[in-house]
């Protein structure tokens, strides 16, 4: 579990594809240096974010250390475009005395999202961004949490139409996170607020206890459904 609270940017030294060293276990590394201040309480199994994806240290020394990539993260994350000297977020796992600054966050990427557009605001900088699997777009509401490489940000408008979303990264955070950086058409790693999934599973299973109840009919959840349609079918016109 992380707060989406970025703690340090390391610098990847290097990606292998075929790592068949211990560390490496037969599949894909990557290796992180420049996070001495991150490492000084680790063990080998450690979780670790790295651009909001969480991996397990298999290997480290003083100011680097090394993790496996699975197949899966490789292809959910843009962990596997990363290339020498690309920066990343790093946050390790919380512990019993870590503030939560951010939100829950699990290092389980859902999507990737491009960056449409990086609009200035006074000092602030506006990303528009549009995910790859549009699915994740209803766990997506205005003045809620969404990760982004890993950073914790809010939400600050939203287009289910259009399918794209906003988020404002301030003077302070730029200086501390890797999506600063980013331009148009650039990826980020998506994990939306796990809550909203809860929820939906919660409501889902309530309406559907119910629609069993009635002994099957339309179903109450499709009735629902349809009402809240037919009155913003009523507002449009």
């Amino acid at each position: 579990m992380f707060t989406g609270i970025i703690e340090t940017i390391g610098t990847v030294t290097s990606l292998q594809k075929q790592d068949d060293t211990s560390s490496g276990g037969g599949g894909t590394s990557l290796t992180i240096s420049n996070c001495a201040e991150i490492l000084t309480d680790a063990h080998l199994g450690d979780s670790i974010s790295i651009n909001g994806t969480c991996l397990t240290i298999t290997f480290f020394k003083a100011d680097h250390f090394t993790v496996g990539v699975s197949p899966e993260s490789l292809r959910r994350t843009n962990l596997g475009s990363l290339k020498e000297q690309s920066p990343v977020n790093l946050e390790r796992a919380v512990s019993a005395s870590t503030r939560m600054g951010g939100h829950f966050v699990q290092g389980h990427v859902d999507t990737i999202a491009n960056i449409v557009s990086v609009t200035p605001d006074g000092n602030a900088l506006t990303f528009r961004l549009q995910p790859r699997e549009k699915e994740v777009l209803r766990y997506v509401v205005e003045k809620g949490y969404v990760t982004l490489d890993g950073a914790s940000l809010t939400v600050t408008k939203v287009d289910d139409a259009q399918g794209w979303w906003e988020v404002m990264l301030i003077a302070y955070t730029q200086e501390r996170v890797v999506m600063a950086e980013k331009r148009g058409g650039d990826e980020v790693n998506v994990e939306v607020d796990m809550v909203g999934k809860y929820v939906e599973k919660s409501v889902r299973g309530y309406f559907e206890g119910l629609e069993k109840g009635e002994g099957g009919g339309s179903g109450v959840l499709e009735k629902l459904v349809g009402r809240i349609v037919d009155e913003k079918m009523k507002q449009a016109s």
